[in-house]
């Protein structure tokens, strides 16, 4: 990245950083791209908590959060670009009662 004109800090510890004050060069982080180690494999998970997240958006959707995603089959997560920022503030303000009903204690 220092050699494609990307201006390098170092942190406390001595790990260089892209220094985020400076303009963002598309350019570098397109020619340095092949330089990036493989994404991790998602980990799966356990089959009782895919179980519980997926109750769970079914939960959420029965409530009236009708756009509640379903967790990814594999690692139970949930894909948080599926609705919009303005759905997901709503989730947490309006609909509470029915996180607290739905949501298992983990």
């Amino acid at each position: 990245m220092k050699k494609q004109g990307v201006a390098i800090v170092y942190t406390d510890y001595g790990a260089p950083r892209e220094d985020k004050s400076k303009p963002w060069n598309e350019e570098a982080h397109k020619a340095c791209e092949s330089m990036l180690p493989a994404a991790a494999k998602p980990r799966p998970a356990e089959p009782e908590a895919l179980a519980a997240a997926q109750k769970e958006a079914a939960c959420l959707r029965a409530e009236g959060v009708s756009w509640y995603p379903d967790p990814d089959p594999v690692t139970g997560e949930i894909d948080q670009t599926k609705g919009t920022p303005e759905q997901w503030t709503a989730l947490k303000r309006d609909h509470l009662d029915a996180l607290k009903k739905c949501r298992t204690p983990r």
